[in-house]
This record gives C-alpha cells, sequence and structure tokens, in this order.
C-alpha cells in the first residue's frame, strides 16, 4: 500500500483535513461531550474541554507518521468540525483498514456521515491501494450500520460478545467492501465481462460415460454481496441431469447465499441465451418478491441485458 497520510479532501458539503488546536472546543462542544454519541463507542463522553484539547494534540502530534488517517469531518458552510472519520486498524499484510467514525447528534440523519465514507472510500482504493476496507457497530446501534450499506458495504456477520463499548461486551456487526467490488460500482458495465470470463472458465463440454454429458453449457450468477458463482449443465440418459443455471444456483446456496442479481449463461455455441422455464421458476420460487428485478444477459455480443420480470411477467402462483 501507498499510505499518504490525513490528506485534505472535499465532497459537495464536506472538508475533510486534519484537525487543529482550535477544533478543540467545536469538539468538545458538537460531539465530544455528548453521551448520545459516545454510547456505543470505546470511550466516554468528555467531562471538559482539556480532555478535548489533549485529544487534538496527541492527533495532531500524529500527523507526521503517513499511516495516520484521522479527518475532522468540516462543514463548507460553517468551516467548523461536527465529527471525525479515522482508520482505527490498519493491516499492511492484508492490505485492508478498519474504519470508525462518529458525527454530532444535532447532524444525525442528513447523510453526512455516508458522504464523508464514501469519500474515504475513494481514497483508501484509488490512492493508498488498499484490498479490503470494513467496519463494524453495535447491532444495537443500526443506523451505523445503515451508513455502511449506503456505501456499498456488505454485511459479512455478527461476532457475537466481540467487542466492548460503553454499553458493555457487545456484539459486533461486521461490514466490508473489497476493491474489486468497488470496481464493480464504479464501472458496472465490466460485470458483465467478468460473468462471461467466469462462465468460459468452467465451460469443458465432455463426456463423461456412454449415458453422461457435462459441460456444454456454462453459467455465472452475481450476487448483491458481490460473489460470482458458476456452474455447468449435466445431461443424462434420464430425468437426473440439471441446467448449468440452476447448478450455479446451488452453488449459491451452499456457500450460505440466497439472492441474484445478474446471470448469464453461456451456451456451447459460445453465445449467451436466456435460461430455460425451470431455471426461471427456481429463481422465483427463491425470490417471489423481487424475482423480477434479476437481470438476465441475453445476448452478450450486443450487450442486450433483459430482467426476469421481462422474460415472465405472470408468475404461475
Amino acid at each position: 500500500m501507498n499510505h499518504k497520510g490525513t490528506v485534505k479532501m472535499e465532497t459537495e458539503r464536506l472538508i475533510l483535513r486534519t484537525f487543529q488546536a482550535e477544533d478543540a472546543e467545536p469538539m468538545f462542544r458538537n460531539w465530544a461531550s455528548d453521551p448520545e454519541v459516545t454510547k456505543f463507542l470505546t470511550w466516554s463522553a468528555y467531562e471538559t474541554v482539556d480532555t478535548a484539547k489533549r485529544t487534538v494534540e496527541s492527533w495532531m502530534d500524529g500527523y507526521s507518521d503517513l499511516k495516520s488517517y484521522q479527518w475532522a469531518i468540516g462543514l463548507k458552510e460553517t468551516g467548523e468540525p461536527v465529527g471525525s472519520i479515522s482508520a482505527v486498524k490498519i493491516d499492511d499484510r492484508t492490505e485492508s483498514v478498519s474504519i470508525g467514525y462518529c458525527i454530532g447528534r444535532n447532524w444525525w440523519g442528513q447523510g453526512i456521515t455516508a458522504e464523508a465514507l464514501k469519500r474515504v472510500i475513494v481514497f483508501f482504493f484509488e490512492e493508498v491501494g488498499v484490498n479490503c476496507i470494513n467496519a463494524c457497530h453495535d447491532p444495537r446501534n443500526p443506523n451505523s450500520g445503515k451508513v455502511m450499506k449506503k456505501c456499498g458495504m456488505s454485511y459479512e456477520g455478527t461476532w457475537r460478545a466481540g467487542g466492548v463499548n460503553n454499553q458493555g461486551i457487545c456484539d459486533e456487526s461486521w461490514y466490508s467492501i473489497l476493491r474489486k467490488e468497488y470496481g464493480r460500482k464504479k464501472h458496472p458495465e465490466r460485470i458483465w465481462d467478468e460473468l462471461y470470463r467466469k462462465a468460459l472458465e468452467v465451460q469443458n463440454g465432455r463426456k463423461i460415460s456412454e449415458y453422461v454429458e457435462a459441460g456444454g453449457v456454462a453459467a455465472a450468477i452475481l450476487t448483491p454481496a458481490g460473489n460470482i458463482y458458476t456452474g455447468v449443465c449435466v445431461d443424462t440418459c434420464s430425468t437426473l441431469g440439471i441446467c448449468a443455471e440452476r447448478n450455479a444456483v446451488f452453488n449459491m446456496l451452499t456457500n450460505g447465499e440466497q439472492e441474484i442479481a445478474k446471470v448469464l449463461a453461456l451456451m456451447s455455441s459460445g453465445r449467451t441465451g436466456a435460461p430455460c422455464g425451470a431455471c426461471r421458476e427456481l429463481m422465483v420460487q427463491l425470490m417471489p418478491d423481487t424475482y423480477k428485478n434479476i437481470e438476465i444477459m441475453l445476448d452478450y455480443e450486443q450487450k442486450k441485458v433483459v430482467t426476469l420480470g421481462n422474460l415472465t411477467p405472470e408468475w404461475w402462483i
């Protein structure tokens, strides 16, 4: 990773910058002295502005280290800091950073934290070269998780009794986003190329026995979490065979996921096509309320994409 330190950054409404000595008073006033803000944090609300001064001084002393990332979240409108966002853990071995943030109660619900986090995510992926950005929150503070979701992070799971905050021993719900997932979100058109490559990698039409052939058709599916699962068709002389799309779906289910975002089926001719009726039916039954939003690559060469709702506008149930 190419560490750069706490560089100044801007968004539509915010300036993310280093803390200065004069920030201690607004820090104390705007968020650090509020027990509601620190309720689920690991440090208690400050009782005096002197504590804020010492904290700011320690951050300022650390800015000479390029691995120090501690931003004040300042409003362009007033120039005053209303919160902070930082890299609370850096692991060069795994090329990952863990992000922590807090913001004053007067600015809750305005999308400011998400705006700051989105800019920090861009910085770490595009300038520092991070591979994984993660963050966690106490499940009793769900709004923090909503910020992570809004910024494209995926829920990984909850570590029961995995942490300690001002409420005592607590669960930690973890979210993350990988560089490849960030790239997909930034360039959504490229995901179909990736799905095509993944399907091509497993496509290997061959005769298994006198009664079974496999691999003539290959499929790749993308989940909302950003994971890709593949499968190939298995053709038998009885009803024991399976389509590539369903095979990929079963692979997804085996790995603990159950929602589909995109589907690409690669035929033995090298062209893509629509799933058969049985595969469509399985996807509808898996996602009866949202199946119409599943995107299907109908013609890869022409980049023609349709939804399962186009192919199956009405369900028999």
